[in-house]
């Protein structure tokens, strides 16, 4: 058994902030990309944003301009702040390690930390 940990979930009103927190079970530089997924109730999974090995990123367009995706090379750790939060972003947060471009059982994926986005 082999995770990423995430923290930094929380209850933020809308327009709020939050900083999430991924701590890679490897090297940041030996991962292909450390990834931000999302979970609401009864949907799928989706992806949020993504970090290459080479400091590339990319985020989902429903959350381009409010979300950044970033990386702390010395503590190995990336990040994803969270501005402008609307209800919508309410959902479990993973941190997912992708070995490679396509799906590998050496992908691994954290426990997830609840984001609640209300007044």
């Amino acid at each position: 058994q082999v995770q990423p940990v995430e923290s930094g979930g929380g209850l933020v009103q809308p327009g709020g902030s939050l900083r999430l927190s991924c701590a890679p079970s490897r090297s940041i530089f030996d991962i292909y990309a450390v990834d931000w997924y999302r979970q609401a109730p009864g949907k799928q999974r989706e992806f949020v944003a993504s970090i290459s090995s080479e400091g590339k990123t990319s985020v989902v367009d429903s959350v381009k301009g409010r979300f950044t995706i970033s990386r702390d090379n010395a503590k190995n750790t990336v990040y994803l702040q969270m501005n402008s939060l609307k209800p919508e972003d309410t959902a479990v947060y993973y941190c997912h390690e992708a070995a490679g471009p396509f799906p590998s059982d050496d992908d691994y994926w954290g426990q997830g930390t609840q984001v609640t986005v209300s007044s």
